[in-house]
């Protein structure tokens, strides 16, 4: 649980800025929040700034409250800043990392560094979006830009983000553009902008656009997605980075890859976390995230000689099996940690795939006879959510629910632990009945009663088993060798559990389906598991043990409704259709200080009918409401993505109210062809 510190007993008195602009080139101005200790307008100090398009004024303020002033106290400025077109600053906001986020970004980090506040060094921090644009923004090498701590991001906008997954469509895709579409049609708050606030919340309505229809019009790796992908450049970034995320999370990938690649002092944390900072870390343990970033601060932007040089590269979370579950508060296990990564004390161990399951490549295999599989498209409604934010709840549940409809190899019962820290790779000799298909992968952990608990998992678009930019369709019939890498993992497998790798041709609504149903064959004798085995008896722990994890008091808040989650399966035998509703209903929340209520609630539908993927729909529902005196606000988007078997089709709408009068009205209707998806 998180400690709140008292303002007293943190080291020094902080000072808060509400609110103040930044402005840019053109003219633009962008919106601060900043957080400095008392007197560094005489003695300046390094600042820390966090760029997002998530509303400083109301929807990151308690999050804000809990961290900045936190770090503030211990000798630096840290400064919040909304991108352009989103929360209290000016202009409109058309899309993810665009080149005019990143020039702002650089204005930004020029004009902190020339504030009597601050002695010229800065640093970057965020989660998610503030991660990657810290990434971002490092490659471009501003001179202001001393060390980032990038939490939840990535290294590779295509490969590994919430768009596309082994060359296949994501459903968070539509998730998240949908919730874009929503957070960018809130207005900025009238007491800090004044008069304009109409005029500019009009422009946000007009001008921010349907972001799902730009994503989906770039199936392949192209220079859409290269652009702010520092993994094409790793070289590029010549600061230090602390890379962090949980293994809950869908961004835990970029970790290993920017430890392995970058050349600058670097450091990796992965927790058992979903999509959170760690001190505020769900499944926990959390830990005291904020102590490890300030001691980051102190090594580079004050130069403190603290031991940070001679710690561990890597510091990661093994976990131990525990029975599957959707909403999990604390996961078991231990830290570890390695002096460099990749790790000599990982090694890797070939198991082969055949009739009696999963064996060492050294052991003599019985003949396998040749598997084929058409899963059914309800293989996946188990799966939870692409990128956990252990909220609705959105963990996987029991395999049992899904391996029906997949190939099972099963080992023995292990005879002593086995321990994995890093990605597994599945190579697979297959065949299929359709020009284009995918396939899904996973690893779970049987347990001694039969449940099966997901470990890991990866997905690939076949006619992108050998580019992700240069695609091309399978011949029917023929067989391909394929390499399915699953995503990054640190656990136990314990004596008596054993290993289940299932293979399957669908995995909606994780990602969406193949255009036709799929006849897989898979050849065992030439597929095998290789896993990433960390050796028994490495010496592990922490040598210097995480604090507790602490914050600063927040700013007072009353929830007026609670909050409201939840997560149904429903299934019609008449029609044959099968929906998932997913509803994150947040209540209602008064910020005490500034007399505002919030209300923020989404819903998302999944559904199909009988084995026919044309069928697979997805549908996304936001409300957004502010109220405070007489003024009162409200935007309702509603997305949904439909399909043949030829292309995809977008239907929108939003609706933007000013008390009881609709201001604006908007619909889109869109069609975009399949490019071998």
């Amino acid at each position: 649980m998180l400690r709140i510190v008292p303002a007293q007993e943190l080291p020094q008195h902080v000072v808060e800025v509400e609110h103040f602009t930044i402005p840019l080139a053109d003219g633009t101005h962008l919106a601060g929040r900043r957080w400095q200790p008392e007197g560094a307008e005489s003695s300046p100090v390094p600042a820390v700034l966090e760029y997002i398009p998530y509303r400083k004024r109301d929807k990151t303020a308690h999050r804000d409250g809990l961290s900045h002033p936190y770090v503030a106290a211990h000798g630096y400025a840290c400064v919040r800043v909304d991108l352009r077109g989103s929360g209290d600053s000016e202009g409109v906001l058309t899309d993810e990392y665009l080149p005019q986020e990143l020039e702002d970004g650089l204005g930004v980090l020029r004009w902190i560094a020339a504030q009597p506040w601050c002695d010229g060094r800065v640093g970057m921090i965020g989660k998610s979006w503030g991660g990657f644009n810290g990434l971002q923004l490092a490659a471009l090498r501003p001179p202001e830009l001393g060390a980032i701590v990038t939490v939840c991001s990535t290294d590779d906008r295509y490969a590994d983000d919430v768009h596309y997954m082994g060359g296949c469509l994501l459903g968070d895709n539509l998730s998240w553009a949908a919730s874009m579409f929503a957070n960018t049609s809130c207005p900025p708050d009238p007491v800090l902008v004044g008069g304009r606030w109409r005029e500019l919340w009009l422009q946000r309505l007009e001008g921010s656009g349907m972001w799902l229809e730009t994503w989906l019009a770039h199936q392949r790796r192209d220079d859409y997605w290269k652009h702010g992908s520092v993994g094409e450049d790793p070289a590029a970034i010549e600061v230090p980075v602390l890379a962090v995320s949980g293994w809950a999370d869908g961004y835990s990938n970029a970790v290993f890859r920017l430890l392995a690649d970058l050349h600058v002092p670097r450091r990796g944390l992965v927790g058992p976390w979903s999509h959170k900072y760690p001190h505020l870390g769900v499944p926990g343990p959390a830990v005291g995230f904020l102590q490890e970033c300030v001691r980051w601060w102190d090594r580079w932007l004050k130069g403190i000689a603290n031991g940070l040089d001679d710690e561990p590269m890597l510091v990661a979370w093994i976990q131990d099996p525990i029975a599957p579950a959707l909403d999990l508060h604390e996961r078991p296990g231990r830290w570890v940690t390695e002096r460099s990564w990749p790790s000599p004390n990982v090694e890797e161990r070939a198991l082969g795939l055949g009739d009696a399951g999963l064996f060492l490549v050294d052991e003599p295999p019985s003949d396998a006879r040749d598997r084929s599989i058409t899963s059914p498209l309800s293989l996946g409604l188990y799966a939870g959510k692409w990128c956990s934010f252990t909220a609705t709840p959105d963990l996987p549940v029991d395999q049992r629910e899904e391996d029906g409809g997949s190939i099972n190899f099963d080992s023995v019962a292990l005879r002593e632990p086995l321990e994995v820290l890093g990605a597994p790779v599945v190579e697979l000799e297959l065949s299929v009945d359709r020009p284009e298909a995918m396939v899904a992968v996973r690893l779970s952990d049987r347990l001694p009663d039969g449940r099966i608990t997901r470990v890991t998992y990866g997905l690939l678009n076949l006619t992108h088993r050998d580019s992700h930019e240069h695609p091309e369709s399978l011949v029917p019939g023929e067989r391909y060798r394929v390499r399915v890498q699953l995503s990054e993992v640190g656990h136990r497998f314990l004596a008596g559990h054993g290993l289940r790798l299932q293979v399957s041709t669908s995995y909606w609504p994780v990602v969406w389906p193949s255009p036709t149903p799929v006849c897989m064959t898979v050849y065992p004798e030439a597929s095998r598991l290789l896993l990433p085995v960390r050796r028994a008896g490495v010496p592990d722990g922490l040598s210097r043990p995480f604090g507790e994890a602490e914050g600063s008091q927040p700013p007072a808040a009353t929830q007026l409704r609670d909050r409201d989650y939840g997560w149904r399966i429903t299934r019609d035998l008449v029609t044959t259709e099968t929906v998932l509703e997913t509803r994150k209903d947040e209540g209602a929340l008064r910020l005490d200080d500034l007399g505002l209520e919030l209300h923020s609630a989404t819903t998302e539908t999944y559904s199909f009918r009988g084995e026919d993927p044309t069928t697979a729909r997805g549908e996304v529902h936001g409300v957004r409401r502010f109220v405070r005196d007489d003024w009162r606000v409200e935007t309702v988007t509603n997305t949904v993505l439909t399909c043949t078997a030829d292309s995809f089709r977008i239907q929108a709408t939003l609706d933007a109210f000013e008390g009881e009068s609709r201001l604006v009205a908007r619909s889109w209707d869109r069609t975009i062809p399949r490019d071998m998806l």
